[in-house]
């Protein structure tokens, strides 16, 4: 990397650190609401840590130029980082007085790149006792992170020489409302505060108190999965806020492009949309399949509950759980493991492949199949979403989703071999994948591995898929060949 290109990547990481401090003052009410005065100076100190980053990345470099694609991917992956650590502080700072599980370091950047990645992993396994301040936290970097750091810099912030393009797409979103970016993002964020408030809504009138309607809506709507509860949703013990979280959840899980279509024109896209269409048969095939496999472990009606929920947070990438997963069988597990690796909506809050690639790849595979059926000179176009594409774009479409599943597999595989180097061997290879898809999946489903009595070497395992996941892997593989190379 070049020292021009340095500037450049230094001075748009800068623009990402006030996104912290902003979230810091916007939660100084919260802790005064609830009369928690020892909250106050951690939150100002993070605002002042956002700031402080702000003066040295950005200020210096202002003048840098502009922008280009590989800049903003090296931005997306650094950014997130330096996000990541600044959302630690008030969790560090909050516990060190009192012991609670962040005041190690390890643990708080854990729990804050899970919060902002929207995975739902936590090194807290009481968060029932934690501080109101501390809750509102998790839940907030949640929600924040849902939609995206970067897409909140762009909505809230213009600096000279900012390509909003090339930020937007590098990370990880595709997919626009309107020709403007910028028109794009302050549309996602209308539709994701009116998601928001309806799932609070739809939470408290079924039952959930308020507060915890609240962190629970912010979270399912983001797809983070972070709650308020060791048992998550399953402390409620309600099938009527099981129904509306697994509706809360499905919506995250779909394309703002397509909640857009709904509100304007009502519900007709939710079923013309390839994604979402395929979105709900998985949900359907997957939450028979599951509860089917439970049967010999529970009641009939309890296994059509249990796996219809758990797989909707599988599939979702949200992470909530109404049933410890630990007597799980192996089974059944994978059946979650093949939900959370698929994942989303592309243009979503999910995670995982997404299920755009999932339908190239089984559509590339049926045509295919019918071209090498054919006459080599017969011309057979690729149909998907109903549009016919030519040969050459089909080519291009399969190999790239090809290449990110590939790559995704890969990075899969060998970070559960990884981690089985540093976690007890009481838990079996099915336990470790399970572990592993769900950071990477950005899910939060657990199987009992992430706890504070991780070693720190796993924790950073998790961590880093995690951050990978979140980004899609190009960006962390092109900052790691701008490290390695050194050049342009």
């Amino acid at each position: 990397m070049g020292t021009r290109d340095l500037r450049i990547v230094l001075r748009d990481v800068g623009l990402l650190a006030p996104v912290v401090g902003v979230m810091a003052v916007c939660s100084l009410p919260v802790a005064a609401l609830f009369g928690e005065r020892n909250a106050l100076w951690p939150l100002g100190w993070t605002a002042l840590a956002s700031l402080g980053a702000w003066a040295l990345l950005y200020l210096p470099f202002r003048k840098a130029g502009e922008a280009r694609l590989k800049h903003g991917l090296i931005v997306a992956a650094v950014g997130w980082l330096v996000v990541a650590a600044l959302g630690a502080l008030p969790l560090l700072l909050l516990s060190l007085p009192s012991g609670l599980p962040y005041a190690d370091p390890a643990n708080a950047f854990f729990e804050s790149i899970s919060g902002f990645t929207g995975t739902g992993l936590t090194m807290s396994l009481r968060p029932d006792l934690l501080p109101r301040t501390l809750q509102w936290w998790r839940s907030f970097m949640e929600w924040v992170g849902g939609m995206g750091v970067i897409v909140l810099m762009i909505t809230l912030i213009a600096g000279p020489g900012l390509t909003a393009a090339n930020l937007y797409f590098a990370e990880a979103r595709g997919e626009k409302i309107h020709p403007s970016v910028l028109s794009t993002v302050r549309t996602m964020w209308w539709i994701f505060l009116l998601y928001t408030f309806l799932s609070f809504v739809g939470l408290w009138g079924a039952g959930m108190p308020p507060w915890d309607a609240l962190n629970h809506a912010m979270t399912g709507v983001a797809t983070g999965g972070f709650s308020i509860w060791p048992q998550s949703v399953g402390r409620y013990n309600s099938l009527a806020i099981e129904l509306v979280t697994v509706v809360v959840m499905l919506a995250g899980a779909v394309s703002f492009v397509v909640h857009y279509h709904v509100l304007q024109h009502g519900p007709r896209p939710l079923i013309s949309d390839p994604q979402t269409r395929t979105l709900l048969l998985l949900f359907l095939g997957g939450a028979v399949l599951l509860s089917l496999w439970q049967l010999g472990r529970v009641p009939l009606s309890a296994a059509f509950r249990e796996g219809t929920f758990q797989f909707a947070s599988a599939l979702t990438c949200t992470g909530f759980q109404t049933a410890p997963l630990e007597g799980w069988s192996d089974g059944a597990k994978l059946i979650l493991v093949v939900g959370m690796v698929i994942g989303g909506a592309a243009g979503s809050t999910a995670g995982g492949i997404k299920i755009m690639r999932f339908l190239v790849l089984a559509r590339g595979v049926s045509w295919q199949l019918k071209r090498l059926a054919r006459s080599p000179d017969a011309v057979t176009p690729l149909r998907l979403g109903g549009q016919a594409l030519p040969e050459g774009v089909a080519l291009r479409r399969i190999g790239e989703a090809a290449t990110l599943a590939a790559l995704w597999l890969f990075v899969l595989v060998l970070g559960t071999l990884l981690l089985s180097r540093f976690v007890s061997p009481s838990f079996h290879l099915t336990d470790l994948l399970f572990e592993v898809a769900s950071a990477q999946g950005n899910v939060g489903l657990s199987v009992g591995i992430t706890s504070p009595s991780l070693p720190t070497v796993a924790k950073l395992i998790l961590s880093f898929h995690m951050w990978v996941g979140r980004l899609e892997i190009i960006p962390v593989l092109v900052l790691l060949r701008a490290l390695l190379l050194r050049r342009d």
